[in-house]
Order: structure tokens, then C-alpha cells, then sequence
């Protein structure tokens, strides 16, 4: 049976206007063979949440410049909870300061990628740490 592609859902939570960066990791991780879905700017955490079960992904990337990390995560990772997809690997980029990533790590978020992070790390991280739903469903 051939392995399922790793699906991965690329999020603007909040009120963040500015999505090139987001633009460029979908194009990347597509091309590094994964399954791509972009949500779009301003998204809250129920369409995120939603989103994510509906397309039956494997990991969900949150792209934040706005600052909001510390409010619009933790409300990603208690609806994930709460509708029993906590399974997804979530891993956050952006505008993120150091010191609040060991709370992004306490509350789920698997792995937290900062402005000059390339794009070959993000896919080798997930590569290396992320199976397919199906895989899962088979182990």
C-alpha cells in the first residue's frame, strides 16, 4: 500500500494582514511532496480548528507576526482537545520572542521556527517527526 502524503495546514490566526511568509512555507512544503492546505489571512482558532479536522490533517502551522501567539495558541491547542484531534503535530512560526517559547511548548506546540529558519528545516523537522494519518491509524 503506498504511504498517504503528510497533509499540513498553514494558518494566519488573528488579525495578522501579512501572509508572504506563510505563502512561501506552503509553496515549499508542497514542492517538498507534502499536501498543502493555505487557510488565508484572519483566521480565528474555530476556523483553524475546524479546518484541520475537515481536511483530516496531520500538522497544523501557525504563522503569527501580530504578537498574539500567547492567546490565539493556546485557544488552538484547548479546541483540539476539546474535539478529540489532539493527535495533530502543531508547530508555530513567525515573529515570536524567545522567552515565550517554552510556554508554546508546555501547552503542545510541538516546534516553534523564527524569522531566517529554512525552509528545509521546517520540512526535514516534520519529515523526521510527523506520520500520516493513515500510518497513525495503522501502528
Amino acid at each position: 500500500m503506498a504511504e498517504k502524503k503528510i497533509r499540513v495546514l498553514v494558518a494566519k490566526p488573528g488579525l495578522d494582514g501579512h501572509d508572504r511568509g506563510a505563502k512561501v512555507i506552503s509553496r515549499s512544503l508542497r514542492d517538498a511532496g507534502f499536501e498543502v492546505i493555505y487557510t488565508g489571512l484572519r483566521r480565528t482558532p474555530e476556523e483553524i480548528v475546524s479546518s484541520a479536522i475537515q481536511e483530516d490533517v496531520d500538522v497544523i502551522g501557525l504563522s503569527i507576526l501580530s504578537g498574539a501567539h500567547n492567546v490565539l495558541f493556546p485557544k488552538v491547542m484547548e479546541l483540539l482537545k476539546e474535539k478529540g484531534a489532539d493527535d495533530i503535530t502543531v508547530i508555530a512560526g513567525g515573529v515570536i520572542p524567545d522567552k515565550d517559547i517554552p510556554f508554546l511548548k508546555k501547552i503542545g506546540v510541538a516546534e516553534t521556527f523564527l524569522p531566517g529558519s529554512s525552509t528545509e528545516d521546517i520540512v526535514r523537522w516534520i519529515q523526521e517527526n510527523v506520520k500520516s494519518a493513515s500510518v497513525k491509524e495503522m501502528t
